[in-house]
């Protein structure tokens, strides 16, 4: 059976899991146990804000997915249901939930985390990102509560599905890792709508059983929909579960030791679920706490390459004003950011979801973007400090739209780009970091070496730039392509915790800005 601390719950792998998870859900979002610390909360909204300003800046550029699933929620109307980014129209919780998810990941801008807890040696590495916040929204607006609430969803959120990622690898099995957030999912909207530990187990085994989502959706040398839209999909179906399992459904018992369920098929026990599962119920050691922001747009494991490039522009400026003078930039990482975001397919993206997984793609565009601004400002900007240069050359959905992945100066750089496993010593160092080198030798001789980066800027264990103010910078950058003036949505979702519920009613009810089609 469960075993509870000051700060943490216990589910041991003889004990039924996912009945625990339901027990601990309801009593922590009733505040029956639980009190995090503030540094908790604050980051918690930190992450909130991005997805969102993430998310409402695809909407108004008329992203495809999000558009076709905006599109497919207004067609379920609901009186008292939950409402979509940019509208007041309610609609059934899991289309709103389904459409907002996708928005928020469409650019593959917002936060992640790689299920690394070494202190526990729970290490298993599942990559993960904080797409679900729609889900703590979407069940407050139903259920008559507050914003206070709605943050406490989102922290045990970002609880269950980052601690199943810490002792549960899916990529390994080629499963997508959304099954995570599904699983959380159903928890967090099952405790806030009022259902018991046993409606969500019963919930999370119907999620297992018939919704596992394979990662075919992100092979093939050029991505589609269901890529950025995975989270969404698996969530619409893990909200839709937990209504049902309220209703009276019963799905699966004890699904992490059902010997059928995919948990034990991939990792054979004697019985037992395949891990032992710790949840943090107070304090500070939540999973949201190591979980990592992206600076920009790209995929998180070129950060510690584009951290590197950024460290040489400021090194040697000269490289951003003439790449001319570059004959060969060398990348050397760890699997698997080199098998992910270094595949040859990718070498010549053609759409903008096999741009933002192309290492070559991502430096060579932000190189690209360093010779375009010191054109402009000179190179005295390089000057400055390592957050002046980021939010200089911050990456933005821009710079992966169909004019910019056919730019000839970017396809000319990454023609210098070479791109090289590290090996051993790259590969024991993830994910504790993002092991990274660049090295980049000029067609003189002379040679630029980045060394090791571990921790880039915007990763959880940084400690050298001011994340609020790069943040803030990317608030800004995401907001301004969604309305022309976001401070009102900035500041809305920064003071999520002091929302009333008429307040969460009215929450996305803002005017978007008319902009013109995004060309993907």
């Amino acid at each position: 059976m469960k075993k509870t601390t000051k700060t943490q719950i216990i589910l041991p792998k003889n004990s039924n899991q996912a009945l625990g998870i339901g027990q601990f859900s309801v009593d922590f979002i009733s505040g029956e146990v639980g009190s995090p610390d503030q540094a908790v909360f604050d980051k918690t909204t930190q992450f909130f804000t991005d997805a969102v300003l993430c998310g409402l800046s695809a909407v108004a550029v008329k992203t495809n997915a999000p558009t076709v699933l905006h599109n497919e929620a207004l067609d379920f109307p609901l009186p008292g249901g939950a409402t979509l980014f940019g509208s007041s129209a309610t609609v059934v919780p899991e289309k709103a939930i389904l459409a907002n998810c996708s928005a928020v990941r469409e650019w593959d801008s917002n936060g992640t985390n790689f299920g690394y807890n070494p202190e526990l040696g729970h290490i298993a590495g599942e990559f993960g990102h904080n797409d679900f916040y729609a889900v703590p929204v979407a069940a407050a607006q139903v259920a008559g509560l507050g914003g206070d609430v709605a943050l406490r969803g989102m922290i045990l959120l970002d609880e269950i599905r980052g601690r199943l990622a810490e002792v549960f690898s899916l990529k390994t099995y080629k499963i997508d890792h959304v099954v995570h957030g599904g699983i959380a999912s159903a928890a967090v909207y099952g405790a806030m709508c009022g259902a018991t530990p046993e409606q969500i187990e019963s919930a999370i085994g119907m999620f297992v059983a018939h919704f596992v989502p394979w990662r075919a959706i992100r092979a093939g040398k050029q991505l589609s929909d269901s890529k950025g839209a995975s989270a969404a999909i698996s969530t619409e179906v893990a909200i839709v579960s937990m209504k049902r399992s309220m209703k009276g459904f019963m799905g699966p018992k004890d699904i992490f030791r059902n010997p059928e369920s995919m948990f034990r098929q991939f990792e054979h026990t004697g019985g037992d679920s395949p891990f032992d599962l710790i949840l943090s119920h107070s304090g500070s050691d939540f999973a949201v706490m190591g979980m990592h922001f992206k600076i920009g747009l790209y995929e998180h494991q070129s950060a510690g390459a584009l951290q590197g490039l950024l460290n040489l522009i400021q090194e040697c400026p000269n490289i951003a004003s003439n790449p001319e003078s570059i004959d060969i930039v060398k990348i050397t990482a760890y699997e698997p950011a080199f098998g992910i975001i270094g595949d040859p397919a990718k070498r010549n993206p053609t759409t903008r979801q096999s741009a933002d997984h192309s290492m070559v793609y991502i430096v060579s565009t932000m190189l690209r973007k360093a010779k375009e601004v010191s054109s402009v400002e000179g190179l005295g900007v390089f000057k400055n400090s390592n957050d002046d240069v980021w939010k200089k050359l911050m990456l933005t959905p821009y710079d992966y739209d169909a004019d910019a992945i056919n730019n000839k100066d970017t396809r000319k750089i990454m023609e210098a780009i070479s791109f090289e496993h590290g090996g051993q010593e790259y590969d024991e160092k993830y994910p504790d970091g993002i092991p990274t080198g660049v090295q980049i030798t000029l067609k003189s001789g002379e040679v630029f070496d980045s060394g090791l980066i571990m921790y880039p800027s915007g990763h959880a264990r940084n400690k050298s730039c001011n994340l609020d103010d790069l943040l803030q910078s990317k608030f800004s950058m995401h907001g301004g392509i969604a309305m022309d003036d976001p401070s009102l949505i900035i500041n809305r979702c920064q003071s999520v915790s002091t929302l009333s519920h008429q307040d969460l009613l009215g929450i996305w009810d803002i005017q978007l800005a008319d902009r013109p089609k995004y060309k993907d």
